[in-house]
């Protein structure tokens, strides 16, 4: 459960070639979730998107909360927050906060970036330490690179098979390489009715959560929002889905394909 909403967070939008002129968001928008695992409705995960300053520099600040709900809660209890600050006008991020419950499983780490001194300072809340990490100035944390994508580029040029990296910091591991493919254009069934969609496949490290290296595929709407519609996933054990499940303020019309 807890990569899949790692996952879902990340994967807000998507890169493209050219500069998209008409923005992807606004402040006020809200998107919602739906998780299965198997047969089980998991849990729900939501993302609000909102307008304010922070230091003095006018950032969007986005909350994404991600908890188990019902059945599956029985057995495996989760209680995420995830937080970016990143700049209205440029896309960087500012801070990032990761404070988490899963199982007993717990993390409270938040994350202020110095482009100046080309560095972050990590701190960890909970064991009560702090380090920094070497940063560059195109470093995105796992909200605002989503993002910062989603507003900066459109696919008008993309090609099936093309990727595009991303440095992102996410941890006290350090900046890892993010990586997508894209694989075409696909139209599924939603609870809104027909959706056309840009279909990728991030690539993702195989082993103890999922079944190989591929085992990931995501949709997001082919209009100017970008936004996520499905998210399935290869488990090491079982196979995990999620769908949009409410959205609004919406920047741009959502296009929906009648029947």
């Amino acid at each position: 459960m807890k990569k899949i909403l790692i996952i879902l967070f990340a994967l807000y939008a998507l890169p493209g070639i050219s500069q998209k002129p008409v923005p992807a968001y606004k402040p006020g928008e809200w998107l919602k979730f739906r998780i299965h695992y198997g047969f089980l409705n998991a849990s729900y995960a939501t993302l609000h998107l909102t307008s304010e300053t922070l230091n003095n520099v006018p950032v969007y600040h986005v909350v994404g909360e991600g908890k188990t709900t019902g059945f599956a809660s029985i057995f495996f209890k989760v209680d995420d927050t995830y937080e970016s600050y990143f700049g209205r006008k440029d896309g960087k991020p500012h801070r990032f906060v990761r404070k988490i419950d899963e199982g007993g499983y717990t993390k409270d780490i938040e994350i202020d970036f110095d482009y100046e001194k080309k560095k972050a300072i990590l701190k960890d809340n909970k064991n009560g330490t702090q380090k920094d990490i070497p940063v560059h100035n195109d470093i995105q944390d796992l909200i605002s690179a989503s993002y910062f994508l989603r507003s900066a580029y459109d696919l008008d040029h993309f090609k099936e098979g093309e990727s595009i990296d991303l440095d992102l910091l996410f941890d006290d591991d350090g900046v890892f390489q993010f990586k997508l493919k894209y694989l075409g254009k696909e139209i599924i069934r939603t609870k809104f009715g027909k959706v056309e969609c840009l279909k990728f496949r991030p690539l993702v490290q195989s082993g103890r959560v999922f079944k190989e290296k591929e085992s990931l595929t995501l949709w997001v709407s082919n209009d100017l929002n970008k936004i996520p519609i499905r998210i399935k996933a290869d488990l090491a054990v079982g196979s995990l889905k999620a769908d949009l499940d409410g959205y609004n303020g919406l920047r741009n019309q959502f296009k929906i394909i009648m029947d």
